[in-house]
């Protein structure tokens, strides 16, 4: 922990990456049948056989009425009543005044609602908080925070009403949540091209990848954090999960892992900052 309280202490930029690990650890689990997911979709779980968020997010209902009263559940319970937690607070203790660029799959914006610059944000995989048309017949992203209140408001037995379901204002046809489960999806260029300059401003500098709760064989954001630490000379990788650490063979001299609760882990990194 001293050696890693060093390196962040004279680092001249963080690059911070997350994926579902932190996610799990503020209590928004993808993957679990648990007491929250049957809270809050017990009867979809009875009436589809769900067993899980994701796979909430994936199944094929029958109406856009009953996907979009999932949605609106999911994004009631986990963006709008989302209020910043212990680990979101500590992180921004870590990170101090540092220049900083947060990549990550997360898609509810929870860095961007506990006060990280909406700016220094990369949701690779998209966001809970906007839609696009469905076939991608442009290219506008539109809100959906306003509709998705008026829907949860609205719901009836797992269903919105059908003047609330959204239409596309070009081709007429579906709306979709810009998330990146569809071939449709579409990218945030802006957000893109503000990470790559990130890194080109910081590559030769002292960088710090601060990497929360990604998984060894997680390809979209872990593999190429790796493979710019290897290329990097004064890159520092430090990657904190629970039960699963891997840090290639080539970049084992400049790296750190730490196995364990990341709501411990980042508050004994943020005390030993302090």
């Amino acid at each position: 922990m001293r050696e890693i309280q060093n390196k962040i202490e004279n680092a001249d930029a963080i690059l911070i990456a997350a994926s579902n690990g932190l996610s799990i650890s503020e209590g928004y689990h993808l993957f679990a049948d648990n007491p929250a997911f049957r809270e809050l979709f017990s009867d979809f779980r009875t009436k589809y056989g769900i067993r899980c968020i994701i796979q909430g997010m994936t199944y094929p209902y029958k109406t856009e009425e009953e996907t979009w009263a999932f949605w609106s559940r999911l994004i009631t319970r986990y963006v709008h009543s989302y209020t910043p937690t212990c680990q979101m607070k500590e992180l921004k203790k870590i990170v101090g005044k540092k220049p900083y660029f947060i990549i990550t799959s997360n898609a509810e914006t929870h860095f961007e609602i506990a006060g990280f610059d909406s700016k220094k944000i990369y949701e690779i995989e998209g966001t809970l908080i906007e839609m696009q048309c469905a076939k991608a017949c442009h290219k506008t992203i539109y809100p959906v925070t306003e509709m998705i209140e008026k829907m949860a408001a609205a719901e009836k037995d797992g269903l919105v009403p059908s003047e609330l379901v959204p239409r596309c204002p070009i081709c007429g046809g579906s709306m979709q949540l810009r998330y990146g489960f569809s071939p449709s999806f579409i990218q945030d260029e802006d957000a893109s091209e503000r990470y790559m300059t990130f890194i080109d401003q910081y590559y030769n500098q002292k960088l710090v990848i601060l990497e929360l709760g990604i998984g060894a064989g997680n390809r979209l954001i872990k593999e190429p954090l790796m493979k710019l630490a290897a290329s990097g000379r004064d890159i520092t990788y430090i990657t904190i999960n629970k039960g699963e650490i891997y840090i290639a063979g080539n970049i084992k001299d400049k790296s750190f892992g730490l196995d364990g609760d990341l709501t411990d882990i980042l508050a004994e990194l943020s005390s030993a900052l302090s």
